[in-house]
């Protein structure tokens, strides 16, 4: 079996390419190398076999064309490059839209053009649902929570961007699902909640788990923007990687649909839970400061995970307080590498924010952090 991964050495492409390595298969990474820590990752990967590198970047066509070309034996493609973080988005829309959107239909002209039946993962995300203003929430002493949806937001529920990030995700969702209907291919999309676990070298914009659990090993200064009470569905990498071998074993059902994939209501945690539970584990009280709300964070978000345990008998078996520990181990056998990530991602991020428009920067829509 040959496996193409696209942005196969960023957090989930290299747990994935590690997965499949590790079970003796072909593995195509495609990458442009370019973001913080994908070295490392990178290197990581090759210890568990031998793999072949495009270094490409998504947004140039014909090469993604002539490599799909070269690989059309493929039996899988996971589409997982991307630009991940929506304060990126907000400074850079174009970039943002030439990554995601553009990026998206370049690998769906390689995939077609090249004539393959190769299921086709596409990793979209929850911010296609917009910010939820108008679904009631009830206020807890540590949580905020839905009032009348236990089972979380479905899919049924109407898409709603309110981001560059949010528009140019949702998008390339939506012509993932396209392809499937007008021209055959057996593409499916995921709708992510927050992924979280190891290779993910997290920072304040983006993987807000790793990112407190690497911060408060390494002593590194923390903000939690607003109340703290904000929620999220959280799913380990291992559960995501099932999800989706789970799919591609039932394409027949899963080809040209979209799901939900996240913790459910049983792995919904808030940012205050978190640091208590980091402060248990480490033993010892975790400092940070508190800043003012983000413009339109969502205040809860869980996803409805039925359509999947349904259709394709996936559910999550590595419950959220498991999942910590097993970060928080990684975390302290990496000490050097998280440090080394953290500190180059620092530096992009200071570049990055030296070319914005100030306006936009106080203003910036969503807060990604919980992504």
């Amino acid at each position: 079996m040959k496996v193409i991964i696209t942005g196969g050495a960023g957090f989930i492409g290299s747990n994935a390419a590690a997965r499949y390595l590790d079970r003796g298969h072909e593995v195509v990474v495609i990458d442009n190398l370019d973001r913080p820590g994908t070295n490392l990752n990178l290197n990581w990967i090759k210890r568990h076999g031998p793999l072949q590198l495009a270094r490409i970047d998504i947004r140039d066509g014909e090469s993604i064309a002539k490599t799909f070309r070269a690989n059309r034996d493929a039996s899988l493609v996971l589409h997982l490059a991307g630009q991940v973080a929506v304060t990126n988005s907000v400074a850079q829309p174009r970039l943002d839209f030439e990554i995601n959107a553009l990026g998206t239909i370049n690998v769906l002209e390689a995939l077609r053009l090249a004539s393959m039946d190769a299921p086709l993962i596409y990793a979209s995300t929850n911010k296609v649902y917009g910010e939820l203003n108008d679904v009631n929430v009830v206020e807890r002493s540590k949580r905020w929570e839905f009032e009348n949806l236990p089972h979380g937001i479905a899919e049924e529920r109407g898409i709603d961007f309110h981001s560059p990030y949010g528009c140019s995700k949702g998008a390339a969702d939506q012509y993932v699902r396209d392809y499937s209907r007008i021209y055959g291919l057996n593409t499916v999309v995921f709708r992510q909640s927050c992924i979280y676990g190891t290779r993910q070298f997290g920072h304040e914009d983006q993987g807000w788990i790793a990112w407190f659990v690497i911060a408060a090993a390494l002593g590194f200064p923390m903000t939690v923007y607003g109340d703290g009470k904000q929620v999220r569905d959280v799913l380990f990498i291992d559960d995501l990687l099932d999800g989706y071998d789970a799919a591609a074993s039932k394409i027949d059902i899963a080809r040209g649909r979209i799901f939900n994939i996240g913790g459910g209501p049983r792995n919904a945690i808030s940012l205050l839970e978190l640091l208590e539970a980091l402060s248990r584990k480490l033993g010892r009280k975790i400092d940070y400061r508190i800043a003012e709300p983000r413009r339109g964070d969502q205040r809860i978000y869980v996803s409805d995970i039925r359509r999947a345990q349904q259709e394709f008998a996936w559910t999550p078996k590595i419950g959220w307080v498991d999942g910590i520990d097993r970060l928080t181990a990684w975390v302290a056998a990496n000490r050097d590498e998280c440090r080394k990530a953290f500190e180059r991602e620092a530096s992009a991020h200071q570049v990055l924010t030296a070319h914005e428009d100030p306006t936009i920067a106080r203003t910036a829509c969503k807060n990604d952090l919980l992504d």
